[in-house]
């Protein structure tokens, strides 16, 4: 009987919930179907897909392979050990976390999230950290994941300085996220203050190379161009899926009227912001409400986020206040709510998800706030 009431509550929970879900995707669809017609809501869905495969997904794999190579390169080389050492100094007052801390945000700043995700199962790196320490580290290590990526993007569209503006922004995010992170833990989990077991040497972290230095060079730029390709191959689903029903919540009618062709929508998501216009123009410097889709987009991945800005650069919403804050939140934002939810499972502290995420995406805004105040302090000062 027991077991019988169990699975009728189970189906009922499960009926609501597709109900819920028929009910909401009718609605969106259905209203993009009234506004432009069905079968150029079709049209608009697939011709955007295929041109963001071919004009955006291409060129980000391409940014991704070189980069992928150069990150290689570095660690290979001893470069990101060099950086590494240098930075220590600074992880203790400013993010109260161990030296060697700062290897994690070096290697997702150079390829992605999952990097962070892989040394925190790493006895020989996690045995530096107190608990909440370490937990903590998943807001440290994705606030910087992709960020080689969309620093050079940037740069290929003509923003270096805004770009870097824009990393400095996201470093101030990682310190408010990191933070806040381990004084919500500590709050509530004292116990958490301890470690697994005793100090290690931090100077037994190293990075062993062997063969000459041809055949190392050789093998970083194939092996780093190689996790590059599957970075490339990695957002084409966010890219093509996120980023065309973004756009088409944030891009209205052609010229012409509604025609099918890509890059066509409903312009919903303006509408929302330019309510809210007067929060936005303070906070971030937008001129332009269509611009708010870039940080919503990041949410989910950064690289679908990058696949606005060619559309962005065509219609001249674009400044250097615009990519500075695009940059720190794509960094700080990029992708971190699946990331969050599989490191701190891994580690065994699901239950702490909620205040990963919290404190994250209050770092993501302090993100945003700073590179464009600091964007405005520097034009003023140049």
């Amino acid at each position: 009987m027991r077991h019988w009431y169990r699975n009728q509550k189970f189906l009922t929970k499960r009926s609501i919930e597709a109900a819920v879900f028929l009910l909401v995707f009718f609605l969106v669809f259905g209203y993009m179907a009234v506004v432009m017609g069905l079968p150029n809501m079709l049209n608009t869905l697939m011709q955007t897909s295929y041109s963001l495969l071919m004009e955006t997904v291409f060129y980000i794999m391409a940014i991704a392979v070189l980069s992928g190579a150069l990150g290689a390169l570095l660690t290979e080389f001893g470069v990101v050990r060099l950086a590494e050492i240098a930075l220590r100094p600074l992880m203790k007052p400013l993010y109260n976390l161990p030296g060697v801390a700062a290897l994690g945000g070096i290697l997702t700043f150079l390829s992605d999230n999952p990097a962070i995700i892989s040394l925190s199962k790493d006895h020989h790196f996690t045995r530096y950290f107190k608990k909440y320490q370490l937990v903590s580290l998943t807001n440290f290590g994705t606030a910087f994941g992709m960020g080689l990526v969309v620093v050079v993007f940037m740069m290929g569209k003509g923003f270096l300085k805004p770009a870097l503006v824009g990393l400095l922004g996201a470093v101030v995010g990682s310190i408010v996220s990191t933070r806040l992170m381990q004084r919500s833990v500590l709050k509530s989990y004292p116990e958490l203050d301890v470690k697994d077991d005793e100090e290690g040497d931090e100077q037994q972290i190293s990075f062993k190379s062997e063969g000459g230095v041809f055949l190392r060079f050789i093998n970083a730029i194939l092996n780093g161009g190689k996790s590059g390709v599957d970075i490339g191959l990695t957002i084409i689903p966010g890219v093509l899926i996120i980023s065309t029903f973004v756009m088409m919540l944030t891009f209205g009618p052609s010229a012409e009227g509604y025609t099918g062709t890509a890059y066509e929508g409903v312009a919903v998501l303006p509408w929302v912001a330019d309510k809210l216009d007067f929060l936005f123009r303070w906070l971030f410097g937008f001129h332009h409400p269509e611009l708010l889709s870039f940080p919503i987009t990041s949410l989910g991945a950064v690289g679908a986020a990058l696949g606005l800005i060619p559309k962005f650069q065509a219609l001249g919403l674009l400044n250097g206040n615009a990519i500075a804050v695009f940059t720190a939140m794509g960094m700080c934002w990029s992708g971190f709510l699946s990331t969050h939810t599989a490191m701190l499972d891994s580690l065994g502290y699901r239950h702490l998800i909620s205040k990963a995420i919290v404190a994250h995406t209050i770092g993501g805004l302090v993100a945003g706030i700073s590179a464009h105040w600091l964007f405005v302090l520097l034009s003023a000062l140049l």
